[in-house]
C-alpha cells in the first residue's frame, strides 16, 4: 500500500476530521447536560452517530455537494453561494445558541434550582433536532474540505468512521470534563461562539485560519486548567491547615 498516495492522506484526513469534529461534540455535550443523567449518553451517541451518517450519504452525494460552491448571486462583490448560505444560517444558529447559553449561565441565581428548571423545559427531541441542524453545517463542510485534500472516496469512507469513532468514545469524557467544570463550560460556548463568528465570515468570502481559532482557545483551555488546578491546590492547603489547627488545639485541651 502506497504510503505517499494513501496512508499519509488517510491520517491526515482522520486528524482534520477529528479537529473539525472538536465543535460538534462540544455542541452535543452542552446541549446533552440539560437533559437527565439517563439521558445524556443516548443524546451523544445518537449525535455523533448522525453526524457520521451524514457525512457518509453526504459522501455519496459528492457532485451535488460540490455544486454547492457555485455562485448564486452577488451581494456588493460577495459572491454567496449554496453552502455559504448553509455556513451563515449554521454561524447564526450558533452564535444565537452559544449567547443563550452564556446568558443564562451568567444570570443564573441559584444553580441548581435554574439547571433543575431547566431541565424541565427542554426535551430529548428538541435537542436531537438541534444537533442535527448543525450536523448538517459541519458535515458540509467538512466533506468540501475533504474532497481538496483527498482523491479516492474510499479514503474518506474510512477517514469519516474512523474520526467518528475516535470522537464516540472521546465524547463521554468531554461532556463530564465540560459538565463537572462550569468555568470550562463558558469557555466552551465562547469557543462556540467564536466558530459561528469564523462560519459567518467564511459565508462572506473573508476566511479566518481555523488553526489561529484552535489555537487561541487550546491556549485559554490551558490558562484555564493551570488557574483551576492552583485554585485547587490552595484549597486543599487551607483545608490541611485549617485540620492541623484544630488537632493542635485539641491537643492542647
Amino acid at each position: 500500500m502506497d504510503f505517499t498516495h494513501v496512508i499519509l492522506p488517510l491520517i491526515t484526513l482522520v486528524v482534520l476530521e477529528i479537529i473539525l469534529g472538536i465543535d460538534n461534540v462540544i455542541f452535543i455535550s452542552i446541549l446533552a447536560d440539560k437533559l437527565p443523567k439517563e439521558q445524556r449518553k443516548k443524546l451523544r451517541q445518537l449525535g455523533i452517530g448522525l453526524a457520521m451518517i451524514m457525512r457518509l450519504v453526504l459522501l455519496t452525494l459528492i457532485s451535488w455537494i460540490m455544486k454547492l460552491d457555485n455562485e448564486l448571486f452577488n451581494i456588493m462583490d460577495i459572491s454567496i453561494s449554496g453552502k455559504d448560505i448553509i455556513l451563515l444560517a449554521g454561524g447564526l444558529f450558533l452564535i444565537y445558541k452559544s449567547t443563550r447559553e452564556i446568558y443564562l449561565k451568567s444570570e443564573e441565581v441559584d444553580h441548581h434550582y435554574e439547571e433543575a428548571a431547566d431541565k424541565k423545559k427542554v426535551s430529548f427531541k428538541d435537542m436531537l433536532f438541534q444537533i442535527l441542524l448543525l450536523d448538517i453545517v459541519f458535515s458540509i463542510d467538512s466533506i468540501i474540505t475533504a474532497v481538496g485534500m483527498v482523491d479516492h472516496l474510499w479514503i474518506m469512507y474510512v477517514a469519516v468512521v474512523i474520526s467518528v469513532g475516535i470522537m464516540l468514545f472521546a465524547s463521554g469524557p468531554i461532556s463530564r470534563f465540560i459538565s463537572d467544570h462550569p468555568s470550562f463550560k463558558v469557555l466552551a460556548l465562547c469557543f462556540l461562539l467564536i466558530i459561528g463568528m469564523s462560519l459567518i465570515g467564511e459565508g462572506l468570502d473573508f476566511h479566518i485560519p481555523k488553526g489561529y481559532i484552535y489555537f487561541s482557545m487550546a491556549f485559554a483551555f490551558f490558562v484555564d486548567f493551570i488557574q483551576m488546578k492552583t485554585v485547587k491546590t490552595k484549597k486543599a492547603e487551607a483545608v490541611a491547615k485549617a485540620e492541623a489547627k484544630a488537632e493542635a488545639e485539641a491537643k492542647g485541651h
